[in-house]
């Protein structure tokens, strides 16, 4: 069983604003970077947002059901096309949804079997 862990993190806009400016000053020094993992929300209500129920839904479905096309999941899953095109953008835009395929018909798969979530408090 592989497990996805995605870092989960709280942070204000300050603070991010913050540390975008402390990577393009040390971009300006020519210092490498390590590369960021993890999705940051501004709030942990912004958080609830983003993983909705029917967004975890759209994850199981695509787990057990491997529909071949985003129209696909939509039938299977009852929903208009336009709004789970829409979830599933964001999903992959957050690293937890990979989408296969052309721009003619778009497979949208998973990888793993569970999501492991830390959120430091």
């Amino acid at each position: 069983m592989k497990v996805k862990r995605v870092k989960i993190g709280i942070k204000s806009i300050e603070d991010a604003l913050s540390d975008a400016k402390e990577t393009m000053k040390k971009i300006e020094r020519g210092e490498k970077l390590e590369r960021a993992q993890g999705v940051y929300f501004s709030s942990f209500e912004a958080f609830r947002k983003a993983l909705t129920p029917k967004r975890l839904a759209l994850l199981h479905t695509i787990k057990t059901s491997r529909p071949k096309s985003l129209r696909e999941l939509a039938e299977i899953t009852r929903r208009d096309i336009k709004n789970v095109s829409e979830d599933v953008r964001y999903l992959e835009q957050i690293g937890l949804i990979e989408k296969k395929g052309d721009d003619r018909e778009i497979r949208p798969a998973i990888n793993y079997d569970r999501i492991a979530l830390e959120i430091a408090i």
